[in-house]
């Protein structure tokens, strides 16, 4: 049985490459955003966050926020956003697109996200990310993005 098993795995692990280049979806997969720097009256609070993965319509990560001068506050938690899937279409066209979404830090702090990214080239762009941190206050994030296609398939080790 294992003799068979090994061939049908690479054949499915060779087909799933082919089966991404046929999804116009597929260069969407995985989002890197650099960090940006939002500016209020008194400190900056500046966002890290690891590049975000999309399964179905929710674009997931994680996100670090570190304020200065105020070294003793820093803040970390999940951050996910949708985009339907008409509006990634938009977007492979070079149309602006929004969206919308949520962030919770690992204190268990809910906020609001909403952003606008306007394509500049096939894999790139720039995006603007609010986050709102009370119902009138939100930290404006200017930065830019990087597509970075489908994610890499699964190792599969032999038994």
């Amino acid at each position: 049985m294992r003799r068979f098993l090994a061939p049908l795995l690479a054949a499915a692990a060779l087909a799933a490459p082919l089966r991404g280049a046929d999804d116009p979806l597929a260069r969407f997969a995985v989002v890197a955003i650099k960090p940006a720097t939002a500016s209020l009256i008194v400190a900056s609070v500046t966002m890290t966050m690891p590049p975000f993965t999309r399964k179905k319509v929710v674009y997931s990560s994680t996100y670090f926020a570190k304020v200065f001068p105020y070294f003793f506050y820093s803040e970390r938690g999940r951050i996910w956003i949708a985009i339907p899937d008409a509006d990634l279409l938009r977007a492979a066209r070079g149309e602006p697109v929004d969206f919308k979404g949520q962030a919770v830090s690992d204190a268990g702090e809910t906020r609001r996200v909403e952003g606008h990214a306007v394509p500049t080239g096939p894999t790139t762009g720039r995006i603007r990310v609010r986050v709102f941190v009370t119902r009138r206050i939100a930290l404006n994030y200017d930065t830019t993005y990087e597509l970075r296609g489908a994610p890499p398939p699964p190792a599969v080790t032999p038994r």
